[in-house]
């Protein structure tokens, strides 16, 4: 079963309607009766999302695109791909954050194809979104969950600030507002604000959370969390947890502690464990997902605050280097504004192509 999927309704174009007859007149010929109009074709409310997630996305990415697109355009008015314009290329993708080894193949591409003729900004921000494209979808790929997990549990990890809560928070509403049964729990205790955001949600959603007092043990939580969700017949739990870096030994302790209680109700769990990444700390992003690689084994990534960064290429650099599977990426506050990741869409959203 896809988690967190959203797909296209198709939608049937109608016959044009039969006019009724007119009444003759004997003193004259009838006036022809005109030919009714076409019907305008309808646009399925999920099309209509679809086009308005595209547009958002477009917008959030603004700052990461414009720092691309106003570069390329800088080097390349119609001139000869040459070593200099190459080397220079290639430092611009690179203080972009698409990182060394992205960077790279697409100068390497180039000068393979285009060496010695004069190219313009267009040619070269498509032959990037291609480039792009390639290395992200063999990651873009959802999450999903075995209808024979109840409930499938997910593990939420990520520092403090990465936007945890609140993507589990809109994880929690897509997935109730696809018919799932989904239980939060509030397993980072030491932050009263992180319960309080989580049970906000919970309300939002109409997803219970299952909390304690602040200070709580966070894996006896978790094994209650877990025991009520199978009780009530859930499809899916969340479990948010602290991301305390400055205490890098206890929060691996703990993190082991909360996997080894899960354990005791369902060997087979946790069924999945999300990375939460902030795009505006970049590269820094790197080194989170090897700590917590470290430390739990991650299975999947989500990217939020895209809106507010020019380090979106981020993800390329990420997707290249770890090929962890990225299932959703956020630009915005509403739910709707968390989706999942589609490479091709992205890739020219981020170089500034329609």
């Amino acid at each position: 079963m896809r988690l967190f999927g959203f797909g296209k309704r198709k939608t049937a174009e109608g016959e044009p309607e039969v006019g009724a007859a007119v009444e003759s007149v004997p003193t004259s010929e009838p006036d022809p009766v005109p030919e009714p109009a076409p019907e305008a074709e309808s646009v399925s409310d999920a099309e209509s999302a679809e086009r308005g997630w595209i547009g958002r996305l477009k917008s959030g990415l603004t700052k990461s695109s414009s720092k691309l697109t106003q570069g390329i355009g800088g080097l390349f008015t119609r001139r000869k791909l040459d070593d200099e314009a190459l080397e220079e290329l290639e430092d611009l993708l690179i203080t972009a954050d698409l990182g060394v080894a992205t960077a790279a193949q697409v100068t390497k591409y180039l000068a393979k194809t285009r060496f010695g003729q004069d190219v313009g900004a267009d040619e070269i921000k498509a032959t990037l979104a291609e480039e792009i494209t390639r290395i992200l979808e063999p990651v873009a790929k959802p999450m999903v969950i075995d209808p024979a997990r109840k409930p499938h549990v997910v593990l939420v990890v990520g520092v403090n600030g990465s936007g945890k809560t609140t993507t589990i928070g809109k994880l929690a509403k897509n997935h109730k507002d696809a018919g799932l049964r989904v239980t939060l729990a509030a397993g980072d205790t030491f932050r009263a604000a992180a319960v309080e955001q989580l049970k906000v949600w919970g309300e939002r959603s109409g997803c219970p959370v299952i909390a304690r007092d602040t200070g709580a043990d966070a894996a006896g939580l978790a094994y209650d969390a877990l025991t009520e969700s199978r009780g009530r017949g859930d499809d899916l739990l969340f479990i948010d947890t602290a991301g305390r870096l400055q205490n890098r030994t206890d929060l691996m302790a703990e993190l082991s502690k909360i996997v080894r209680s899960i354990k005791k109700v369902d060997e087979t769990a946790p069924h999945a464990v999300l990375l939460v990444l902030d795009a505006t700390v970049g590269q820094n992003a790197h080194s989170q997902v090897e700590i917590f690689r470290d430390m739990v084994a991650v299975t999947g990534l989500v990217l939020t605050k895209l809106d507010g960064t020019a380090r979106g290429g981020v993800l390329v650099s990420l997707a290249e280097k770890f090929g962890l599977p990225v299932h959703a990426i956020g630009v915005g506050e509403q739910a709707g504004d968390l989706r999942p990741f589609e490479a091709e869409t992205f890739a020219r959203s981020l170089v500034g192509l329609e």
